[in-house]
Parts: structure tokens; sequence; C-alpha cells
């Protein structure tokens, strides 16, 4: 099974959309972050049509995706008081985690940050004019001063703290009850990957690792994320939380599985992660 949300292999994007759509193309058709399916037991099918006006649908912007499989392949956006046709409602992408076809599901965080960024873009930052998309490219350009807006991509790293047979799982307060997980934060100008992983371990819970390995990336479009995941050996330090952004933290024993605690879902990186080092750790 891939990485959720990462480009699918018979995905090849495109900017400038067929001329003739006799076939149809597959709409990711979204109000606000949630996007418009029909549900049924066990699944969740999208809209498959020329344009969601034959839905009784008009959408403020559309964009171009490219070709999944044989099928073209279009992001539209509506207004936020938008109401769903009959058969037809609205679900949030992670809820849809399972529901919707693997490759669509994929596609379907493509499209929602191309959404985002499209309806943040419509305006030159530098200087406020109009924007217009360009065909070369997936950008909007400013006609006044040139400046060139491109999709919005924030890099993140994730670090799985090892020490012994123990993890170092963190609890975040906009988790879910009970769940911790790995620790994350995001790239500063200036810093490698490596170097970051580093400076957030130690800011957060006040450890110090060293040994740094990767281990896997996925696009992660809440916004508009690159989770970059790693490995990273303890090295010194006493658990010491910042109570921001970490609230608590704890060494795991993995050979006490039923101690335990809430993972995360299996849609993130993150559990993949600890998923992995339970595993080696354990046949080790």
């Amino acid at each position: 099974m891939s990485i959720p949300f990462q480009w699918p292999a018979a995905y090849a994007p495109a900017i400038q959309p067929p001329v003739d759509l006799r076939e149809g193309a597959l709409w990711f058709v979204f109000r606000g972050a949630e996007l418009l399916v029909a549900a049924g037991p066990g699944a969740a099918t999208l809209p498959h049509c020329n344009h969601p006006n034959t839905l009784g649908m008009m959408p403020q912007r559309i964009q171009y995706l490219g070709v999944l499989g044989e099928l073209h392949c279009f992001s539209a956006e509506l207004a936020a008081d938008a109401v769903a046709p009959q058969g037809w409602i609205w679900q949030g992408l992670r809820a849809l985690f399972g529901v919707l076809d693997e490759a669509q599901f994929a596609l379907a965080g493509r499209a929602l940050q191309i959404v985002d960024w499209d309806r943040t873009h419509q305006y030159c930052g530098a200087c406020g004019r109009t924007t217009a998309a360009r065909t070369s490219e997936r950008s909007r350009e400013c006609p006044g001063c040139g400046l060139v807006a491109y999709p919005r991509l924030a890099p993140a790293v994730m670090g799985l703290v090892r020490r012994g047979k123990e993890l170092l799982l963190a609890r975040s307060p906009r988790f879910p009850k009970d769940m911790y997980s790995a620790l994350a934060g995001f790239v500063e100008p200036g810093e490698t990957l490596e170097q970051c992983l580093e400076r957030e371990v130690y800011e957060e819970v006040g450890i110090k690792v060293r040994n740094v390995r990767y281990f896997a990336s996925q696009p992660w479009p809440f916004p508009h994320s690159l989770m970059i995941a790693f490995f990273a050996d303890y090295c010194s330090g006493e658990i010491r939380v910042d109570g921001a952004e970490i609230e608590d933290a704890k060494w795991f024993n993995v050979k006490n599985l039923e101690n335990l605690p809430r993972l995360p879902a299996r849609i993130s990186i993150a559990r993949r992660l600890i998923d992995a080092a339970k595993g080696e750790m354990l046949a080790s």
C-alpha cells in the first residue's frame, strides 16, 4: 500500500485541459476543505461528468489537474455556503481515507492544495494587483510587477527518538484525547533537515539526539506541508516539555505493547514511522 497522498503511479500532471471532454472527467469539487462525494455502503465516489453545472453547481474557480489512468481530472471550488445536490454529501479528506478509491484519494490531497493556493493567490502579494494564471506552468503572475507565485509547500521534519527498547512519544494539546506521536516541526531558513530535527526535539522536550536516519516522506495537504520522517537515537538529557507545543512526553517500552498509548491513525506517516520502529526493535 502506498503512502497516503503521494502521487498515484497512474497519474500524469498537466496544466492545459483538453479541448474535447466527450468521455467526461473526474471532478474534485471542494467547499472549503470538504470534498463532494456520493456516499454508498462502505465506499464513496467522485463526480464523473463534463462540468459540475450538470449537477446544478457553479464553481468559482477551476483548475485542470492532469490525467489519472485514462480520466481527465479537474479541481473546482464552490462558495462556502454551497449546498450538495441530492444524493451527494460534503466530506473532509480524513474521513474518506479507506473509503474513497486509493488513487483518487491521493489525488484529492493534491487537488485540495491547488484549490487552496489558487484561492489565496488571486492578488499579488507585493503590489495588490489581480494575478493571472500562466499557461506554461502551475503558477500565477502579476501583470504589474511581474511577481510569480507558485503552489506553497512547507517542509516539516518528524523525528522518532529511540533509547534501547524505548520510544520517545509526545502529546500536543491539539491531539485527540490520549494520543501520543513522534515529535515534529517546520524547517527554518538556513537549516538542514537534520538540524531541524535536532533543534525541534531539544526545544520541545529538552533531549539531545544523534545518529539521525531518514525513513520516508509524505505529502500532507492540511494545508500544504511535506512531512519528512527520521529516526534518531537518544544522546543525553531528561524530558522537559516546553508547555506550549508539547504538554507531555514519555518513554514507552515497545515490549509492553499493552502500555503503549493511543497512536496516530494510519493515514499519517507518523504511524508508519512508529510501527516500523516497533517491528525493528522487537525483532532485534
